[in-house]
């Protein structure tokens, strides 16, 4: 039985990764996936960048948070974290299952809101390392643009499958003086549609 994903090429990237998680177990599984890590003291601690995607993943761990009333150096690392990283994501590392990690949810979403952070709960190595890649992959060349064409497409064929233009068309057939002449258009991004009296 054929495994999903034979025959297509593993993806791989390149990844700079603060020298703090050099001994990390996500770091085992990117090197067993050979992505290219590149290790580095000048980004942030328990930071990975994906320059070729331009996104930026920061993990922090809830034990590392203080009490919702208190403050903390975390707080000042990850509002600096959002200044350098226009897109930037917060790997929330926990269980999410107590009443504290839901309130340091709160806390960190109530601190940020309205910047460009976004927050990711994450459970496991394997979780962390699915989500970054899943978001890397998506967001570099040529797969963004992959996906925006893809999007562009079930956009146009939407907009052509609505009952507004079988409606449209109704109106003018069963019309004996159409309120339209000479041809109604409609404009999308990839192409022009027109309908011409003489096709209804």
């Amino acid at each position: 039985m054929a495994t999903c994903g034979e025959g297509t090429p593993q993806w791989k990237t390149t990844i700079i990764v603060s020298t703090s998680l050099q001994s990390h177990e996500i770091i085992r599984m990117l090197n067993a996936q050979q992505h290219r890590i590149r290790f580095s003291d000048s980004v942030h601690p328990g930071a990975f960048i994906f320059p070729l995607s331009g996104t930026a993943f920061l993990m922090v761990d809830p034990q590392d948070l203080p009490e919702p009333s208190e403050e903390s150096g975390v707080f000042e690392r990850i509002k600096k974290f959002v200044q350098v990283h226009r897109n930037c994501f917060l790997l929330l590392h926990s269980p999410f299952k107590g009443k504290k990690e839901l309130e340091t949810l709160t806390v960190i979403q109530n601190r940020f809101f309205g910047s460009n952070l976004r927050i990711l709960p994450v459970q496991n190595t394997d979780e962390i390392v699915k989500g970054m890649l899943t978001i890397a992959k998506a967001t570099s060349k040529p797969h963004v643009d992959s996906i925006r064409d893809r999007i562009s497409l079930a956009r146009a064929h939407i907009i052509e499958s609505s009952p507004v233009w079988e409606m449209l068309r109704d109106m003018l057939q069963n019309s004996a003086d159409p309120p339209f002449s000479g041809n109604l258009c409609r404009r999308g991004r990839s192409r022009k549609v027109c309908f011409f009296m003489s096709d209804f």
